[in-house]
This record gives C-alpha cells, structure tokens and sequence, in this order.
C-alpha cells in the first residue's frame, strides 16, 4: 500500500526538521502543482486547499520550504520571485521578454554544475544558475 500524498508530503516535512501543518502541507502541494508560481497564486491555491492563510504566513511557510530544500525560489531579473518544486536536479530556465513566461530547461551536458567556471576563486562550486531570454512561442507569433 503506498502512503497517500498528504502522508508523504507530512513525511518528507518531518524529515527535514520542520513542524507538519495543515498549511505546510498544501503549501507544498500547491507549489509541486504549479509551473513556477508566484506568492499571490500560491496564496489562493493554498487558501483553496485549507481555507483562510494569510499572506505572511505564505511568505513564511516558503521561506523555510526553500532553506529546507524542498522548494526552489527563482528570482527573474526585474520580476517577483517565483516558486518551484522541482529541487536537487540543477536545472535551469528560459524567460520570455515581453509576457514573463517561464519554463524549464535540463542541463545541456553532464552533471552538476553543467558548466564549468573559467576562475572559481577558490570556491567548490556544487550549482550553476543559468537563465536564458527571449520570446516564448505566443510572444513570438504576436510580434510583428
């Protein structure tokens, strides 16, 4: 019998140290639900799954789902900071121009970090963040 998603969300929850609510629990399902959500929208799909949550405690609830390392925060130049649960895999993202769309891209070739740094100054890098730009398909058969 395999556990139902409430009970491994609870799980994986517990397994990181952190305290199993109600909240918690849709927070993180509705982020897994989502294709790289902002607060607001994560707001309404929690408020939707447990009723009333304030924004503040949306805020909180992300913050220590990303120090925990459950959920990825991605922050787009110039934009509000996104949320994804796609974590652990060192993937990164393309972000159309015009509209704000953005999407997954896997690593082009071998394993983290996918690139190699010209001069790491010393650091052990373990991550490479990549963000691409352009148009997404709709933006493009829009533009004249």
């Amino acid at each position: 019998m395999t556990a139902s998603p409430n009970t491994a969300v609870a799980a994986e929850l517990r397994g990181v140290g952190l305290r199993v609510t109600a909240a918690r629990v849709a927070l993180l399902e509705t982020v897994r639900a989502g294709d790289h959500l902002g607060v607001e929208a994560i707001a309404t799909g929690v408020r939707g799954r447990v009723g009333h949550v304030s924004l503040q405690a949306v805020y909180e609830g992300l913050h220590a789902l990303t120090a925990a390392g459950l959920v990825r925060r991605i922050e787009p130049p110039g934009g509000a900071a996104r949320f994804e649960g796609r974590v652990g895999d060192n993937h990164h993202h393309v972000l159309c121009r015009s509209c704000g769309a953005l999407a997954d891209v896997d690593c082009a070739v071998g394993e983290a970090p996918c690139l190699t740094a010209s001069d790491d100054h010393g650091f052990a890098i373990d991550e490479a963040e990549v963000l691409y730009r352009g148009l997404c398909p709709d933006c493009t058969a829009q533009a004249p």
